[in-house]
């Protein structure tokens, strides 16, 4: 124990295999009280698997852990619960079906019960001080979970896990999925955990907000431990290293500024409402060979927007028009079948089939492509695949493994194989290096840049602002599910100039 800490969580030589792939090769990892614990690293590193095997996800192929002193091996999330550590996972955990309430004590039902019968009235008032306790307040507790957007959802998750008052609490790429204000009751949650001698293993892919929040921060690479870093040793470039191995070089964002966009019109949305009541007689249009920007804070209709261009999400009015055949874009078919392609937020839920092959994802959008009359062949299948699983850089064990045992960040460059792999004309892009590692967005990012010099138009739609100004031609900002304001690019644009017109 190091002098004046105490440790409340100690791995020794932890590993994990996945069939012949290593996610952890003998770690050790220590977490102590009143310390936020940054993890860093590429994906498939082992951030995540370390963290699900100490909260009782999953099961250690060796090594041993201990907890408080004692030995510590949960073999469910309950059990690990129960012993003290709450984990927020990086999907969406919570369970469709139900309420919210109903969500926020699965499992607990029996504290709200009498003689057999539970109080749906006793659950709710609890539910609704587990939400104001956490901030997140005008929420009827009572309310299908179904009728909440993501965001909404993962707070609903956080409050559970928090109702449970770990002392040790696992943050697993959380804040990728809220808006700056949901990502202020997380940061706020953490806090309170530090200052009550608590402890907090934060994963993430922003190295900002990892020096900014964390106390120390521990590197990992490969499934081996590189290094751990104390506040004063958090340098980014060093990070950086530390993560790949090897010096990060060229542009990050693209460097240009005076590329022309053409005039050609090749979408174009008018008068959307949706019937969710997030658009409101919505205008845009998109040009070829554009990198259209779309930003803004949650709820303002930004996601909903993506949706609705390929053909998604229902509209109560208006039309989106594929002006270089004059057809409107009536439902996700028809957008495949006019070269549109769709990265969703929601990727386990919409963009993925969990249980099924790296190969058959990718193919699934890409049949047409490869099909020689009425004929398959094997060897085409798999050439179409390798192609992006090496361009993507995808790591797995081969393309034949279930898309459920990959990392998050692969899981997100098998979605943009899909559709990368269909060469799409028009790419509506969701948050498309969400929870992805800061080595493979830069290669995401150079590819984005590539498609527009080649002809291709890009609707990219992001919460993060860097990024927005970093790569768009021209950036639009919804606010209540209207336009709020537009920008051309600029060296000049910054973010508190979006911001002003955001909120």
């Amino acid at each position: 124990m190091e002098q004046g800490k105490e440790l409340i969580f100690e791995a020794r030589s932890l590993t994990k295999h996945f069939g012949p792939t290593v996610a952890l090769n003998g770690v050790d990892f220590k977490v102590y009280r009143g310390e936020i614990t940054g993890l860093i690293g590429e994906n498939g590193s082992g951030k995540s698997t370390i963290t699900s095997i100490a909260a009782g996800m999953q099961p250690a192929t060796g090594g041993e852990m201990f907890f408080k002193g004692k030995p510590h091996k949960p073999s469910t999330m309950i059990e690990g619960a129960a012993a003290g550590i709450g984990m927020i996972v990086q999907e969406q955990g919570t369970v469709s079906g139900i309420t919210v309430a109903q969500n926020i004590f699965l499992g607990n039902e029996g504290k709200f019960a009498k003689a057999g019968i539970v109080s749906k009235k006793k659950m709710n008032q609890e539910a609704k001080k587990a939400l104001d306790a956490i901030g997140f307040k005008g929420i009827d507790p009572s309310m299908m979970i179904d009728a909440l957007n993501m965001q909404d959802r993962k707070l609903v998750e956080i409050a559970k896990v928090v109702y449970n008052n770990p002392e040790m609490l696992v943050v697993d790429e959380t804040t990728t999925a809220l808006s700056q204000s949901g990502r202020e009751i997380i940061y706020g949650i953490m806090k309170k955990m530090r200052d009550d001698h608590k402890a907090v293993v934060f994963i993430s892919h922003d190295l900002e907000e990892l020096m900014e929040t964390c106390d120390t921060l521990t590197v990992l690479r490969d499934g081996n431990l590189i290094t751990t870093l104390s506040k004063e040793q958090m340098n980014e470039e060093d990070i950086k290293r530390y993560m790949v191995g090897r010096e990060m070089t060229g542009d990050y964002y693209r460097s240009d500024y005076d590329t022309p966009v053409s005039d050609e019109v090749v979408l174009k949305a008018e008068n959307i409402t949706t019937g969710t009541g997030m658009l409101m007689n919505f205008d845009m249009v998109l040009h070829k060979g554009e990198i259209l920007g779309i930003g803004g804070l949650s709820h303002c209709g930004m996601h909903e927007l993506g949706r609705a261009l390929f053909g998604e999400e229902k509209l109560l009015c208006g039309a989106v028009t594929d002006v270089r055949t004059g057809d409107k874009i009536s439902s996700p078919r028809c957008a495949l079948l006019h070269g549109y392609g769709y990265v969703s937020k929601n990727r386990d839920q919409e963009a993925l089939v969990l249980t099924e092959s790296i190969q058959d994802n990718i193919l699934a959008a890409g049949y047409d492509k490869i099909q020689k009359g009425p004929f398959l062949l094997p060897k085409d299948c798999k050439a179409y695949v390798n192609k992006q699983k090496e361009a993507l850089s995808i790591k797995c064990a081969s393309i034949t493994q279930d898309v459920q045992y990959l990392s998050g960040g692969n899981k997100q460059k098998v979605v943009f194989g899909k559709w990368v792999g269909r060469d799409c004309d028009i790419l509506i892009l969701d948050c498309p290096t969400r929870g992805v590692d800061i080595g493979v967005k830069a290669a995401m990012y150079q590819l984005i840049y590539k498609m527009k010099k080649e002809g291709k138009s890009i609707v990219m739609i992001s919460e993060e602002l860097p990024e927005l100004i970093g790569m768009s031609d021209r950036l639009l900002i919804l606010k209540d599910g209207e336009l709020a304001g537009e920008f051309m690019r600029s060296r000049d644009l910054n973010e508190n100039m979006i911001i002003d017109v955001m909120i």
